[in-house]
């Protein structure tokens, strides 16, 4: 006669997905994992800058963000094609982008310049990482605000942390090009670091990039595009880089303004016609 131990090992098991007291293991497609091996080696690369950082390789550093910045460009989107989102790899996401668009690129301005500053370098090191936190935690709140209209989703509020510390660390980028030594200034990247942090936490709609989608006959010259800048950024990346980012600053108000024709359009209520 079985026991009452019996009963609830099953029960155990059905709670996991298991069919009976037999122990199976969960199969876990490869594919669901790609996406999170792409944040984990964003992490990977984050901290590979603080690495070159301590070793006072500031292009090795400033490469480094780009690599991960460019996989936190590529895993949200690879989760969505492959079905493979999650809450695990968003918070995940998350924690990846704090260290590689928050800590690093502070560490890295503390060591390149503001350390001269003393404590006003480091408290410019504080801000900027409590502005990418709060950036990062408001990103997550809005994910789950299922009230918001399907449009919005297109923008950002705000700048992204990715572009954030792409204008965090403009003035290294600027003095690799030109090595003016105004641009090493602890109050020129004292001035960059608070506008960033700013915009970070700010109310400005930035265009969601990634949520584009090209009509097919775009596709083509979209490629040929994109293999036009990798060549360029190849040939001469700090140049590449500050006109990327001027050009993405240059792009903040006409976004916000295409956010709020659209939030005119989209609420405004439909005309009545008069009565007969």
């Amino acid at each position: 006669m079985p026991s009452d131990a019996e009963p609830a090992r099953r029960r155990w098991h059905g709670g996991t997905g298991f069919a009976s007291g037999r122990t199976r293991l969960r199969e876990l497609h490869i594919n669901r994992m790609i996406p999170n091996i792409l944040t984990l080696l964003a992490l990977a690369s984050g901290l590979s800058a603080l690495r070159f950082t301590l070793q006072e390789r500031w292009e090795h550093a400033v490469l480094a963000v780009l690599v991960a910045a460019i996989l936190d460009g590529l895993d949200g989107r690879i989760a969505r094609i492959l079905k493979g989102t999650s809450r695990f790899g968003a918070e995940l996401d998350s924690l990846s982008d704090f260290l590689c668009f928050g800590v690093a690129p502070a560490f890295i301005l503390y060591r390149w310049s503001l350390e001269d500053a003393g404590r006003f370098g480091w408290a410019l090191v504080l801000v900027w990482c409590i502005a990418a936190a709060l950036r990062l935690a408001r990103f997550n709140t809005d994910l789950d605000d299922s009230a918001a209209p399907s449009w919005t989703r297109n923008f950002f509020t705000g700048m992204p942390s990715p572009a954030g510390a792409g204008m965090a660390l403009l003035p290294l980028v600027l003095w690799l090009r030109v090595e003016v030594d105004l641009f090493r200034s602890p109050a020129f990247v004292a001035v960059v670091i608070v506008a960033g942090a700013m915009l970070l936490v700010s109310r400005v709609r930035t265009f969601a990039f990634k949520r584009i989608k090209l009509a097919q006959r775009w596709v083509l010259p979209a490629m040929i595009v994109v293999g036009l800048y990798v060549a360029a950024l190849v040939s001469d990346p700090w140049l590449t880089l500050i006109l990327t980012q001027i050009a993405y600053l240059a792009s903040i108000p006409l976004s916000d303004r295409r956010f709020r024709h659209l939030q005119r359009v989209m609420t405004q209520p439909p005309a009545t016609g008069s009565a007969a």
